[in-house]
């Protein structure tokens, strides 16, 4: 366990370094965002020492990921693999930590405040913005983080943006990325990830798809965490 918080304070200090030199790129060129990210992102794996198996193809149709969340590894792993630009939805709380809450408004991601009950709207608006720019919506429908090894209830944000926008929707399995990186208890080590890419799905074809989703996702996380156990 003590080898396990020293690795987790190493990489604290590497985040905050690496982080701010990413901060200061984007502020020094307006274009490429995508492209600093993804570079850091994919340095991540070597830094932290996880290595990542994928599963299935990201659908180059998909409007919409619907991820499960754990870890902040989650969307470190999802920005280096995933092949087009994300638009995260994070929270306001995130953004408006000093300085490095530029993670997020310099790249222009959707900022909610949960807070305001006119959040569904911002979404709304912010989701249909950056698919006109050609991005892709990323959401953890949970809401927060669990404890990796069952999915929390889902919110209905996730529901209402894909119906109303009437996007395509890939479901995303990530599995483990809380053993390795667990920032609430802080702690830390090497181990495998699994991104599974699920079929992707249009909401239109099935009032109930959000869901049959969810147990989806669900029964497919139950079976890669056995999978992972046999190892």
């Amino acid at each position: 366990m003590i080898l396990q918080k020293i690795k987790a304070f190493f990489i604290l200090i590497q985040f905050v370094i690496t982080v701010t030199i990413v901060i200061g790129l984007m502020k020094c060129f307006n274009t490429h965002h995508w492209k600093f990210r993804k570079a850091w992102a994919k340095l991540q794996a070597w830094l932290i020492g996880y290595k990542l198996t994928i599963k299935g193809k990201p659908d180059p149709e998909a409007q919409m990921l619907l991820m499960n969340h754990q870890s902040l590894l989650d969307i470190v792993v999802m920005e280096a693999n995933y092949p087009k630009d994300i638009a995260w939805v994070a929270k306001k709380e995130i953004a408006d930590i000093p300085f490095f809450g530029q993670i997020l408004t310099l790249p222009d991601m959707i900022i909610v405040d949960r807070e305001d009950r006119k959040s569904l709207v911002t979404l709304f608006k912010g989701a249909k913005k950056r698919l006109n720019e050609g991005r892709i919506i990323g959401i953890f429908p949970e809401g927060t983080r669990s404890r990796g090894e069952k999915l929390l209830k889902f919110k209905s944000g996730a529901k209402i943006i894909a119906e109303k926008l009437h996007l395509k929707v890939q479901p995303v399995v990530i599995v483990n990325t809380r053993a390795i990186l667990d920032s609430q208890n802080f702690v830390a080590k090497s181990g495998l990830v699994t991104v599974i890419y699920l079929e992707s799905v249009d909401p239109k074809n099935d009032p109930k798809w959000f869901e049959k989703l969810r147990k989806k996702m669900q029964e497919t996380l139950v079976e890669e965490l056995q999978l992972l156990k046999k190892h």
